[in-house]
């Protein structure tokens, strides 16, 4: 267990899911990793929900935005880096090759928010810390475990990312002759980017993938499915990556679970 007071440049430092239902992805999720929940209203009148383990924040489920629901979009999982500096962050996408999406835009005093793509796409969040830093916990049961961008430019959006926040990157060989590049701030891997694997190309889209941890797999799995969840991709015993599998709500957002 990791409990967080701030995160450096270049971690990831949040995640937050957009959803059709935000009082039935509150049901799944409360059943899949036992958060509790304290809804908090938005401008428009609707509500969003603060995850919490025990006392501690560790997500948000919130309402889609007008176009998702125009699109019927389904659910969606958001990672966040952390910034020092959201426009200027903003202002250097263009050179480093990326797509300005949104902002930035200030959240009412506890930060500073933008959305942008890596070449090769891939909607990326950063946050740039007000009275809000992001996560208090992770890399245990029902936090935060893991974030990976899966992506037809692998190599592209790698020196992207290094480009944008100086990361650091370790790359790992793949049995299919590819690799498996893994962003690292201090040392410490932060995220991993790899192409769609082969066997997961009609399961999974190219994007970010969230990992949260559990403590059995197995146990996650059986409740995702009784509280109406689908799984995609049926628990791996790699003994390097460790037990994981990957689920889809019943509002259709992905994520994945990883035995810590």
């Amino acid at each position: 267990m990791t409990i967080r007071t701030g995160f450096t440049e270049g971690e990831v430092c949040w995640t937050d899911l957009q959803t059709s239902d935000v009082a039935a992805a509150k049901a799944f999720y409360a059943a899949v990793f036992g958060w509790r929940f304290e809804d908090l209203p938005t401008p428009d009148g609707r509500s969003y929900a603060q995850a919490f383990l025990g006392e501690d924040l560790v997500t948000v489920i919130a309402p889609q935005n007008p176009q998702q629901q125009a699109a019927g979009a389904p659910g969606q999982w958001n990672v966040y880096f952390a910034s020092s500096d959201a426009q200027e962050l903003a202002d250097g996408l263009v050179h480093a090759g990326g797509t300005l999406e949104f902002g930035p835009e200030e959240v009412g005093g506890t930060g500073v928010m933008v959305f942008f793509a890596p070449p090769g796409g891939g909607t990326t969040g950063a946050w740039q810390a007000g009275s809000h830093f992001g996560t208090v916990r992770s890399g245990e049961p029902g936090a935060l475990a893991w974030a990976e961008l899966l992506t037809p430019e692998p190599q592209s959006a790698v020196g992207f990312f290094q480009q944008l926040f100086g990361q650091d990157v370790t790359e790992y060989p793949q049995d299919d002759g590819g690799k498996y590049s893994t962003l690292m701030v201090n040392g410490a891997e932060v995220a991993g980017i790899a192409a769609v694997p082969a066997d997961a190309e009609g399961t999974l889209k190219p994007g970010w993938q969230v990992y949260f941890g559990v403590s059995s797999v197995p146990g996650a799995v059986a409740a995702a499915e009784a509280a109406g969840g689908t799984v995609l991709i049926a628990p791996d015993g790699d003994e390097e990556a460790g037990t994981i599998a990957t689920l889809e709500d019943p509002q259709g957002g992905v994520f994945s679970v990883l035995e810590v």
